[in-house]
């Protein structure tokens, strides 16, 4: 069973970039109801508790359980992974990880390259979804979207990056700005 991931920094650690608010309702509303919604699934299907939800996503296809239980591991399972890191790569306590800024200009051409492609994923994802730096299954970086609380472990990628382009992310500061969210967001993202 799971719980809710503490943060390691207060709500309003990330002002102005992220408001307390925005934290707050978005750390203790959403993914806690992602992180209840999880262990429902888990509770309802016993069978699974014993594999962590990064394989049971990556093996969702193969799963013994019925459809509306694959569906909600996915969407919640989903969740429950993609804001747990959301919530690390925005430590205000990160430091540069120079082997991976690295390894994004070798793959990229360059930060600012990078930037741009990860930058179009999150403004062209229609609706709700994710925009993700993820290492594929032979250890390349990629760069892709996800719709709703899609993960990268269903496609067995290892996310490193993920901006949440869901309205709850970023709606009580700015609005319709999702262009204004994902550039800011670089300022409180400190690993690269």
């Amino acid at each position: 069973m799971y719980t809710l991931p503490e943060l390691e920094y207060a709500y309003d650690a990330l002002e102005p970039h992220i408001d307390a608010r925005t934290m707050e309702i978005h750390h203790s509303k959403h993914h806690q109801g992602y992180t209840n919604k999880l262990n429902a699934v888990l509770e309802k299907n016993p069978n699974l508790l014993d594999q962590p939800v990064e394989t049971l996503l990556q093996h969702i296809d193969t799963l013994d359980i019925p459809e509306e239980d694959k569906k909600a591991l996915q969407n919640n399972g989903g969740g429950y992974l993609n804001h747990k890191l959301f919530w690390e790569i925005m430590n205000p306590q990160n430091t540069t990880d120079t082997d991976l800024v690295e390894e994004i200009t070798n793959t990229f051409g360059s930060i600012e390259s990078f930037k741009e492609q990860f930058e179009k994923n999150a403004l062209t994802q229609f609706g709700s979804g994710w925009s993700w730096l993820v290492r594929n299954t032979e250890g390349i970086l990629m760069l892709y979207k996800t719709a709703n609380q899609d993960s990268p472990h269903l496609q067995g990628h290892t996310p490193i990056l993920g901006l949440d382009v869901w309205e709850h992310a970023y709606y009580l500061n700015y609005q319709n700005k999702r262009g204004e969210y994902v550039k800011n967001w670089w300022n409180i993202v400190k690993i690269i």
